[in-house]
């Protein structure tokens, strides 16, 4: 007995994704495929390439048929193949390799967290629309929406940064799409990708402005190089 014991115990263990377990059914496998795979893994991990029906079957409460059927099942939908190898005496053999089961897990993270990804983007996406009427106390224009579409899309700017840009042209007094589209451009072309960045960019304009503005008729007269923003205040 003792002996039966001590060779149950030296079986040994097998290393498998906990991630297997939480997703196999968005996988499309069901639980006999699951427990199909995971004793194709025992047998790999022990040296056995190429298990019998006869073999994975009795381990399982399904028949010698029944594991044929979803065995065949397994390589059409992708989680299992058969590859040929050589031993070192030349003669060809074949065994299960379950790549294709860890590449489709992987594809299931990748395609998971895309997906929390896109959620994530629509839900700043919806709370700077918000914002945006909030500051304005007013339902935007199509106009506006698309300006905030394509500061988004076309000119990747994070919402996070383009709520940076509304307070700032809250600050500044000037709330208009003009002016924070202009805020926006000159902090792309500064490099300035974070809220502190874009606070310090903030802090240090607001400190070079003087406290009276030139005349009407000294800035018509005076050259195309106007100062950053001014054109705006006019």
């Amino acid at each position: 007995m003792k002996t039966n014991i001590v060779s149950w115990l030296q079986e040994g263990n097998i290393t498998v994704p906990a991630v297997l377990f939480s997703e196999y059914r968005n996988m499309n496998l069901n639980e006999y495929e699951l427990v199909l795979l995971l004793n194709i893994i025992t047998f790999l991990d022990k040296g056995n390439d190429f298990p019998t029906p006869e073999e994975l079957s009795s381990r399982m409460t399904i028949t010698v048929s029944e594991c044929n059927d979803i065995l065949r099942r397994l390589i059409q939908k992708g989680f299992i193949e058969i590859i040929d190898e050589y031993s070192q005496e030349g003669i060809r053999f074949e065994k299960y390799s379950v790549q294709p089961l860890w590449e489709r897990l992987v594809e299931q993270f990748l395609m998971k967290n895309k997906q929390s990804q896109e959620v994530s983007k629509k839900a700043d996406e919806s709370d700077l629309y918000t914002c945006f009427e909030k500051e304005f106390g007013r339902p935007l224009s199509p106009f506006e929406c698309e300006s905030l579409a394509m500061w988004m899309d076309d000119d990747h700017h994070d919402p996070i940064i383009i709520k940076a840009a509304l307070r700032e042209s809250v600050m500044s007094g000037k709330l208009n799409f003009r002016y924070i589209d202009r805020i926006l451009f000159e902090w792309k072309k500064n490099g300035i990708k974070t809220i502190e960045q874009a606070k310090n960019h903030g802090r240090k304009f607001r400190q070079k402005q003087t406290p009276n503005r030139p005349a009407q008729d000294t800035q018509a007269s005076s050259s195309n190089s106007v100062p950053f923003y001014n054109w705006l205040e006019q």
